[in-house]
């Protein structure tokens, strides 16, 4: 069985300094084998914010996975934004935007759906979609496939943010190559749902991390997912943060049998 944690939406810039221990401790605690972040590490792109970013990283206690999110581009810098949206991102954090890690029973795939002409909805293209399915479609059988994008290609009825472009068809498309759960974040809400089905074939889990560390929350403590991968089973646990405590804790978890396709009761 490995294990995976996934952090969303840092916003390093406008984070909760009393949360980064308290979620550093609490993300090495579980010994992961990788830990995946979708997106949106800083708040406005800035060399400062990203550094943080990189420190925090840098303490983190696994191979770590990121894609960027629509805020780790310089929004309020127009030729920097147009002409070298990626600058500090690449120097910071990773070179490679779309990056692979191989587990031995799992393989995560980094999709970019970051637009610096569209700065808040994102963007999916025909290119992007082939190289997600072209790496989808290199992964051996006995895996399971991981998506991980900064918008989510699904939305919760009661989210106000407006989905990808054509992201229905997105969808499709990558669970007609192969994906088993695909990771978001953006919304700054937790959600999982049922598995969804694609009209060419394939299903996979949609799950969604809410904000890790933002003082920009939706009605929502801050919080992390955190997902056990059985041959079987994806077992989902989301870890929030308890302003009593002051420490992360698992709040529900659920079983979703990837035989049967079937979602088992939640528990707390």
């Amino acid at each position: 069985m490995s294990r995976i944690v996934h952090l969303s939406d840092l916003h390093f810039g406008k984070d909760r300094p009393d949360l980064l221990e308290p979620l550093l401790d609490a993300v090495n605690r579980l010994s992961a084998d990788m830990v995946a972040i979708s997106g949106d590490l800083t708040q406005r792109a800035r060399a400062t914010e990203f550094a943080s970013a990189r420190r925090f990283i840098d303490r983190v206690e696994a191979p770590v996975l990121c894609v960027p999110g629509n805020h780790d581009v310089p929004i309020h810098r127009p030729l920097t934004r147009f002409f070298l949206p990626w600058r500090y991102f690449k120097k910071f954090i990773a070179r490679d935007l779309t990056p692979v890690h191989e587990g031995h029973d799992y393989t995560v795939i980094g999709v970019n759906t970051v637009d610096p002409l569209s700065w808040q909805t994102g963007r999916m293209s025909d290119r992007r979609i082939r190289k997600a399915c072209r790496a989808l479609e290199d992964v051996d059988d006995h895996k399971a496939r991981i998506l991980v994008a900064h918008h989510p290609l699904n939305h919760p009825q009661e989210t106000k943010k407006r989905p990808i472009p054509g992201a229905d068809r997105a969808l499709n498309k990558l669970l007609a190559c192969g994906a088993d759960l695909v990771l978001s974040g953006h919304l700054h809400t937790w959600h999982v749902g049922e598995f969804a089905r694609g009209e060419e074939g394939g299903a996979a889990v949609q799950l969604h991390a809410g904000t890790s560390l933002s003082s920009r929350l939706r009605g929502e403590p801050n919080d992390f997912n955190l997902i056990d991968i059985s041959p079987d089973c994806f077992e989902i646990s989301r870890i929030a943060y308890a302003d009593e405590t002051k420490t992360f804790e698992t709040t529900e978890t659920r079983h979703f049998d990837r035989v049967s396709q079937t979602v088992q009761p939640a528990t707390d």
